[in-house]
């Protein structure tokens, strides 16, 4: 015991954190998903091959030690969503986000549109989804729908989405400044916790800022009431200021004010409970 811990080194020590943060991570992300019941599986799946062994089943151990050979494969399969959000993550930092960013004028200037159009769709209680890209392409979803490639305006936005358009139903995707396209879909959220009263435009929503780093703006057909999906949350309800100050921070055209008194750990155990 004591030669083994006079052996242990700082670099052992920084192994052991780092091992230690991914493994967190990994169970943060797989957190209220069905990635959750998938483990269990998998632990349930060890323990009998352990067992299989323990008691000399021959033909069970046969069976369980050819499933393991090709387990990779099998969680890669298994996994695919939660895996494909993660790598989706580590294109999210904000290094990334300024190489794919639009000139400040223009950023400002489209917003004012988005918020112009989402409140007159609110006061006519008509329902919209419109998807604000950031640092991570939507072009597989921007496929799905109907291109456009058209100035960004909230006559344009509004128009899309009245109850007689053929495409008011499906999503409406910004992306480099643009109405890229309109009438797309989106992956629902698989997040079981969500209520029931939920909508399927929010459900979408929710569903697609899960999946990548998109600011979603939502309008509710029912009760006119605006949200903001991003990162697998809803923000609701926004007023017009509110709406504007959210945007220009999911965008850095301003400054999130920082809370009050915060402590200097505060956004590392924010980032860790992403």
């Amino acid at each position: 015991m004591w030669p083994a811990l006079q052996a242990f080194r700082l670099r052992d020590a920084i192994d052991i954190c780092l091992v230690a943060l991914v493994l967190y991570r990994v169970f943060v992300m797989f957190k209220e998903t069905r990635a959750v019941q998938m483990l269990l599986g998998l632990g349930a799946l060890m323990a009998f091959s352990f067992l299989a062994h323990r008691f000399e089943l021959y033909g069970t151990s046969w069976i369980l030690d050819n499933f393991w050979s090709f387990w990779v494969l099998a969680l890669i399969v298994l996994f695919q969503p939660e895996l494909r959000r993660a790598l989706g993550q580590v294109g999210q930092n904000p290094f990334f986000r300024v190489v794919t960013r639009a000139g400040r004028e223009q950023q400002s200037h489209l917003l004012d549109e988005v918020v112009k159009a989402a409140l007159s769709l609110a006061g006519k209680r008509i329902g919209g989804l419109v998807v604000l890209e950031r640092a991570t392409g939507l072009r597989n979803y921007v496929e799905l729908g109907v291109p456009l490639d058209a100035l960004v305006s909230a006559d344009l936005l509004e128009s899309i989405f009245l109850p007689y358009s053929p495409l008011h139903d499906g999503a409406v995707f910004i992306r480099g400044g643009r109405v890229a396209a309109a009438g797309g879909f989106l992956p629902l959220s698989r997040n079981a916790q969500i209520g029931r009263a939920m909508g399927t435009r929010h459900r979408a929503a929710l569903g697609l800022s899960e999946e990548t780093d998109a600011v979603v703006l939502v309008v509710s057909e029912e009760s006119g009431r605006i949200s903001l999906a991003v990162e697998g949350r809803m923000e609701s309800p926004l007023d017009s200021d509110a709406l504007r100050r959210r945007l220009a921070e999911f965008f850095s055209l301003e400054a999130a004010p920082p809370p009050a008194d915060q402590p200097w750990w505060e956004p590392a155990r924010g980032w860790l409970r992403k």
